[in-house]
Formats: structure tokens, C-alpha cells, sequence
């Protein structure tokens, strides 16, 4: 299994973004995971800068793959807008980049006072920007008159010389199916192996990649603190992260999060077994890639720590 870590553009700027990524390939890990938002989750998290010029910076940075995980390209960006910047992104990373996209959350879509549409409307949204971004990509000029979207003689000229690979991220049965019909790959969270068996049951293709929090400190109770400090929302069950509007409301909704849960739910501390263990979770998930990511400004630590540690315990 490729072990990949997960840029947190909701806890950094970009600057700090794009030396993380060179440590992270400094201590072995093989690719990169980025958010794509234009909210952080809550304010103590603090950061949320523009993707696509971060990406950019890092194609000249690093040399690892690069997957948005996972970018919206239905409201708050129109799919022509999204299919050329990911052209570009393929074309400074030499091929290197996939474009992660999903149904998005109202947090970061209603920012331009559009209706937040229902979650059976999302997914024909989303289908139809795949389609839409899929045919911008063969470099011919497009006019497109679709249910959502219209493009008029439109082409996109900085093309890269394969076909953006395009994953799609789905935490229910009818956004797997979706899916498992539009994608080159799959886009998950956590160790959801019964996700990853229906998406391939569904003839789902191309890998499937989840994304994994740990915090590291040298205690765990410092290290839990910090994580309810910084991701209590990742606690928060069903369709809130999809539906709360503001970082505001992820903060009263994350009043019910006790630091306990994060403790459960998130390796925290200086124990290497702890995170080896939830690894080796997603490889028997049927996960081919994992993406860790650190919470908190530990970063060098955190990765002296997974290099010297937590590899020689691994064996996926």
C-alpha cells in the first residue's frame, strides 16, 4: 500500500504547505493529498489559502504525485474553470497531478449566495462537470447545453499529454455508484472497507485512496488536546460537514465532541504501534493508498517521529 500525507490547507497557509510537502518527501512518503476550501472547518484552524496556486508552487517544489482531495467543481467554481486549472496543474507536475472531486459542502460552495442543492442534485451536478471536464480535456473546442452547465466555444490550449486522471470521493451507496461509473479512481476517509468492496462490486476501476488523522506529541494527553483543540469536527457524525454553512456553526456543533472521542477516533501521542495499527486498518480495508495527516504545528517532530518509528512497523 503507498503511504502518502495529507496537506491540511485548512490548518496552513501556503507557504508552510509547500514545506511540509518537502519534508514529507524528505522522509519517505510517496505522494500528496491537498484540501481544496475556501473555509477552514472552525477559526481555531485558522488558514484556508487558494489550491491552485499552491499546487503550482508545489510542482516546482517536490516531485511526488499530487491529488486534490477533494475539489467541488459544480457551485462556487463552474466546471470549465475547474477542467482548465487542473490542465495546467498536469502540466507543471509532468503528469503527476489527479484531480479528487466530490459533491463539495455547503461551507465552502454557498459562498456566492447560491441555493445549496440537495444531495441527489449535487451528484447529477457533479456527473455532468465530469462529463464536461472529461471533453475540455481533449483540447477541441466545446459547446455544451446541459442540465447545470453551459460552455460556449470553449477550449482549453494548455493541455497536458494524457488525460487528467479524475478520482471521485463518495461516502454513501448511491455517490459510490456514482463513482464507480464516472471515476478513474476512488476517494474515501477512515478505513470504510464495505465503501470500498460495493465501489468495486459496482466495477469501480483505478485505485482507492482514504485519508488518515493522527496527532503526534510526546504525550498523549498533550496530543489529544491538541487535536479536540484543532478537528473536533471530525467527531461530528452523518451529513453536518455537508450541510453546516460556517465555521461557526462546525464550532457549536462541535461543542458535543468531548476530547474523549477524538481520543478514540484519531492516534494521538508518541506510541508507534498506535498508528502502525490503524494503517494496517485500511490496508485489510482493501485500500490502496493512505494519506496521514498531522495535526498541529509538530510537523518536523511528526515526521522524524513516522520515519524512525512508525515505518519499521509497517508491512502493507
Amino acid at each position: 500500500m503507498k503511504l502518502g500525507y495529507f496537506l491540511s490547507s485548512e490548518e496552513h497557509g501556503p507557504r508552510e504547505l509547500v514545506r511540509n510537502a518537502k519534508m514529507a518527501e524528505q522522509h519517505g512518503f510517496e505522494s500528496l493529498w491537498i484540501s481544496d476550501h475556501y473555509h477552514p472547518w472552525n477559526d481555531e484552524q485558522g488558514q484556508s489559502p487558494f489550491v491552485w496556486g499552491t499546487i503550482g508552487a508545489l510542482s516546482e517544489t517536490v516531485s511526488l504525485p499530487i491529488t486534490t482531495a477533494v475539489t467541488c467543481p459544480t457551485v462556487r467554481i463552474h466546471p470549465a474553470v475547474i477542467a482548465q486549472a487542473a490542465a495546467t496543474a498536469a502540466v507543471q507536475t509532468e503528469g503527476r497531478f489527479v484531480l479528487g472531486v466530490g459533491s463539495g459542502e455547503a461551507l465552502n460552495e454557498h459562498v456566492l449566495g447560491d441555493r445549496w442543492p440537495s444531495a441527489d442534485v449535487r451528484l447529477e451536478m457533479l456527473e455532468e462537470a465530469i462529463g464536461l471536464i472529461r471533453t475540455l480535456h481533449q483540447g477541441d473546442e466545446v459547446t455544451h447545453h446541459g442540465k447545470y452547465y453551459s460552455v460556449e466555444n470553449a477550449r482549453i490550449y494548455t493541455v497536458p499529454e494524457r488525460p487528467v486522471p479524475i478520482y471521485v470521493s463518495a461516502f454513501g451507496p448511491k455517490a459510490v455508484r456514482l463513482a464507480a461509473r464516472c471515476g478513474d479512481g476512488y476517494v474515501s476517509v477512515g478505513p470504510a472497507g464495505d465503501l470500498v468492496e460495493k465501489y468495486r462490486a459496482e466495477g469501480g476501476r483505478g485505485p482507492a485512496q482514504s485519508g488518515l488523522k493522527v496527532c503526534y506529541a510526546a504525550s498523549e494527553e498533550d496530543a489529544v488536546a491538541t487535536a479536540h483543540r484543532l478537528w473536533p469536527n471530525d467527531g461530528l457524525p452523518g451529513e453536518l460537514a455537508q450541510v453546516l454553512p460556517t465555521p461557526k456553526h462546525f464550532e457549536q456543533a462541535s461543542e458535543l465532541v468531548t476530547p474523549e472521542m477524538i481520543a478514540k477516533a484519531i492516534p494521538c501521542g508518541p506510541d508507534p504501534e498506535k498508528y502502525a495499527e490503524k494503517v494496517r486498518e485500511f490496508a485489510e480495508a482493501g485500500f490502496d493508498e493512505v494519506y496521514v495527516q498531522q495535526i498541529g504545528p509538530q510537523q518536523q517532530e511528526f515526521f522524524e517521529f513516522w520515519a524512525k518509528e512508525v515505518v519499521p512497523l509497517l508491512d502493507v
